[in-house]
């Protein structure tokens, strides 16, 4: 049995945090119910047309869930959503703009007050706690911005520019973050039946994942510098050209590994000895001279031929492998990993979602939905006849 399997998710989201927070929901078995703007929808429903016409960003994060268009301006579109929310939802989750759905009447106070056990997860990219708000709670907060404002565009680049991360790591952080606190909630509510409302914020998400480079300029001192994609601090680890001009990825992290790729990799055991690399902090002062050596070597053999010597010797690698090798990787296709979900635009394939359950039931792979495609089920739920349909869908934008 899927383990939220009878619980309902309300959700008034866009763009990636929120969406990617109640999918992982929806694909433990929890009903979502999307509430997008008639005739557009969610607005990363139009950031491309890369799937078959469809939006990657949108196919990604929304399939298993049902699509409701309302006009929640409208005040009996507005009281719909409410009763919606007080007679089916668990759990209502928001990304909207700060205060947004407190105007709306759908803040955790407002709900709770109704449904004692609602849990209520608002979404902001600074956070959206009304006692403290602090001075960026209004501020705009997209994904560049906010890995900006954390500082990761800081650490992350060559020495001659930043670079933001290619995902949308902020979003994603946030998403996570929400997830597991919503899991937390419904836990401690089957404890004590108590609603909780849970504040997330994309900056204090993607700080937490600043991790070492903050501590790494604790107290006055200078940050990591910027590598490329070498990593800031330990060295050999990075990219390396092999002879036939492909790149090769590798990693050491401690002096047996150092060893044994002198002695089975370069084939140059003396160098293990060599008082310019004898420990981590040498090799990554030295970085510049050493990678010269590396070069050397591996210029004599293929990628493939590193790789293969690289393995031999226990050594941590990886191909730097483009999209098109990542859609045919060995490994994904060997445990399995790729399903199929339904689109509007036919089946598309789909990654299970990190974790397998030995009982074999896995997590659910249901369609992407169409904008609107479960309006009037879900009304006639809510017991609305056909001219009551009407009637709202006229009066309303539904």
């Amino acid at each position: 049995m899927q383990p939220l399997k009878g619980i309902t998710v309300v959700t008034l989201e866009h763009a990636i945090a929120a969406p990617f927070a109640t999918r992982q929901l929806a694909d433990l078995g929890a009903r979502v119910i999307k509430i997008e703007r008639p005739g557009s929808g969610d607005f990363a429903r139009g950031y491309d047309e890369r799937v078959r016409g469809l939006a990657s960003h949108f196919i990604w994060t929304n399939r298993s869930k049902e699509s409701m268009t309302l006009d929640v301006k409208h005040p009996e579109a507005a009281a719909l959503l409410k009763r919606l929310i007080l007679e089916q939802a668990d759990v209502v989750v928001q990304n909207l703009a700060p205060g947004a759905a407190a105007r709306l009447g759908l803040s955790f106070e407002a709900l709770v007050a109704e449904k004692p056990g609602i849990i209520v997860c608002d979404i902001s990219g600074y956070g959206d706690d009304r006692t403290n708000p602090g001075p960026y709670r209004d501020k705009k907060a997209y994904d560049l911005l906010v890995q900006s404002e954390a500082g990761f565009v800081s650490v992350t680049g060559t020495p001659d520019e930043p670079s933001k991360a290619g995902p949308s790591i902020a979003d994603i952080a946030a998403g996570m973050y929400a997830y597991t606190n919503i899991l937390a909630a419904l836990m401690q509510r089957r404890i004590d039946g108590r609603g909780r409302r849970i504040d997330i914020s994309m900056l204090e998400s993607l700080g937490e994942w600043m991790s070492y480079p903050l501590y790494y300029a604790f107290d006055g001192a200078p940050p990591p510098p910027r590598t490329g994609a070498s990593h800031a601090t330990i060295y050999p680890y990075g990219p390396f050209t092999a002879g036939d001009g492909k790149t090769v990825m590798l990693g050491l992290q401690n002096e047996r590994e150092w060893l044994a790729f002198c002695e089975k990799v370069l084939l140059q055991p003396a160098l293990a000895k060599d008082p310019r690399f004898t420990s981590n902090s040498k090799r990554s002062a030295e970085r510049v001279a050493l990678r010269a050596l590396i070069v050397e070597t591996f210029a004599m053999m293929t990628a493939a031929e590193v790789l293969a010597r690289l393995d031999e010797a226990q050594i941590a690698n990886a191909q730097v492998n483009t999209m098109a090798e990542v859609w045919q990787h060995p490994q994904l296709a060997a445990r399995g990993r790729w399903r199929e979900v339904d689109t509007a635009a036919g089946r598309v394939p789909a990654l299970l979602p990190p974790g397998s359950w030995d009982d074999g039931d896995g997590p659910r792979l249901d369609a992407v939905p169409a904008l609107g495609q479960h309006t009037d089920t879900i009304l006639r739920e809510l017991g609305l006849d056909v001219p009551a349909i009407n009637s709202l869908r006229a009066a309303a934008a539904v």
